[in-house]
């Protein structure tokens, strides 16, 4: 392997942990981003070298033509159905391990795996952790039929939850609105801090040309922070109400 810099050090640290968990036979979801690329590599690795048998399903199409190429056999979830496991990154998480996700624009398809798995654990560098989610922009994925008018519906239920003079960005490519792997346009929600990540969650939800929204909460139960010098720490979620 090439010299690695710092932040990647961190990255590829904790994508070793991460793959660390898995066991021959699993059913894994493959997360998006730069943190799961680096899982996929190493993951391929442990394939080549111990013939595990896994079943997998990617969270974009990114991944899953990574995966590939690696000799890692893809899969659509409903051909594969409940996960065992599911490796992806993050863009900010907190102390509950509350997550924004969605800076590859794949936010749709990994919640989705996210939610049809035992566990979902994230692998990210310290810099992701963050006391209070919000200073990355949160994404939110709209169908393109409309948006306009969805956006004004965001403002309106922003407004409504004190977040007012908020900038709601097209996010675009190559000067075009870019398009999700299912056809979607992406609004970024610079909001600079998010208090009450539940409510906005639903008030979101509850727009019509909203698909889905970047917070992932409740979802993530381990969390596995690499550091520059290539140690990992791990930060466990505590699930109120369970034994």
């Amino acid at each position: 392997m090439t010299q690695l810099s710092p932040a990647d050090t961190a990255k590829n640290a904790a994508a070793i942990a991460a793959v660390a968990l898995v066991r021959d036979g699993m059913r894994l979801g493959l997360g998006s981003g730069s943190t799961a690329a680096f899982m996929v590599r190493r993951l391929a690795e442990r394939v080549e070298a111990e013939g595990l048998q896994l079943r997998c399903a990617a969270t974009s199409q990114a991944t899953a033509d990574l995966a590939t190429r690696l000799g890692i056999r893809i899969e659509g979830l409903d051909e594969i159905g409940w996960l065992d496991l599911t490796l992806d990154g993050a863009d900010e998480l907190d102390p509950d391990l509350n997550l924004i996700k969605g800076g590859g624009a794949a936010l749709l398809r990994e919640k989705i795996v996210a939610c049809a798995s035992d566990r979902m654990v994230v692998m990210a560098d310290g810099t992701k952790v963050v006391d209070r989610l919000g200073a990355f922009h949160l994404p939110v994925e709209v169908i393109a039929f409309g948006w306009q008018t969805t956006r004004e519906l965001i403002c309106r239920a922003l407004a409504r939850l004190d977040l007012t003079e908020r900038p709601i960005l097209l996010r675009k490519h190559d000067d075009q609105p870019l398009l999700t792997d299912e056809g979607n346009y992406i609004l970024d929600l610079a909001l600079e801090a998010i208090p009450d990540p539940e409510a906005l969650s639903q008030a979101l939800n509850e727009i019509p040309g909203v698909v889905e929204n970047g917070l992932f909460l409740n979802l993530c139960d381990l969390a596995l922070i690499g550091q520059p010098d290539g140690n990992v720490t791990e930060l466990e979620a505590i699930k109120e109400g369970l034994e």
